[in-house]
């Protein structure tokens, strides 16, 4: 199963996440990670996002897709993966399709967690609390949510137009969630 979580902050996508690798059986790649690693190994991609980074730019979607490539040459990942914070664009959208033709992996489903917006500023809140973030004010966690709705409404689209995306409610217990998730996975039984 090669399946993407998508999400606002707060939405669960990191904690489903784990409990999809364990249930699926593939590594859970998230970009963040995945960026710290190739920094952290010293990889010409990671000297070249290190290099970026240090001059306080944003890593390139180039460099990005080639440490996912990388990734996705790796043996655990023949028996698929979840993707956790990417595609962020539009233009993410479209060029991880085409890797993933060109290695000849396609995506078999995007799930994108529901969570209604004052509900996500109250999740984040209470998180930077618990750890002592003062920047996740509620300002600007309705800020993040604004770029993320502006820039991510493209890429659910990008997925729904290739019949892909399954939407799940992300309210509820994690245990609900998940059994939401793992049935929004099933294949639909044909008719006839």
């Amino acid at each position: 199963m090669r399946l993407v979580l998508l999400g606002p902050p707060g939405s669960g996508k990191g904690t489903q996440a784990v409990r999809l690798k364990e249930h699926l059986q593939v590594p859970h790649i998230s970009t963040g990670d995945l960026l710290r690693a190739e920094v952290a190994a010293g990889s010409a991609l990671g000297r070249e996002a290190s290099a970026v980074m240090a001059r306080g730019e944003l890593v390139s979607d180039e460099i990005l897709l080639g440490m996912l490539e990388s990734r996705f040459s790796r043996d655990d990942t023949k028996g698929g993966f979840i993707l956790d914070g990417y595609p962020r664009n539009l233009a993410q959208a479209d060029a991880l399709n085409t890797l993933l033709e060109r290695i000849g992996q396609p995506m078999d489903a995007a799930v994108q967690l529901d969570v209604p917006s004052e509900l996500l500023v109250e999740r984040i809140a209470g998180r930077a609390q618990a750890e002592g973030r003062a920047d996740d004010t509620p300002e600007s966690v309705r800020t993040r949510l604004k770029v993320y709705s502006d820039q991510t409404a493209p890429v659910v689209d990008f997925f729904r137009q290739r019949g892909k995306l399954s939407v799940v409610d992300g309210v509820g217990s994690l245990d609900e969630v998940f059994t939401r998730i793992i049935s929004a996975l099933q294949p639909v039984p044909a008719v006839g």
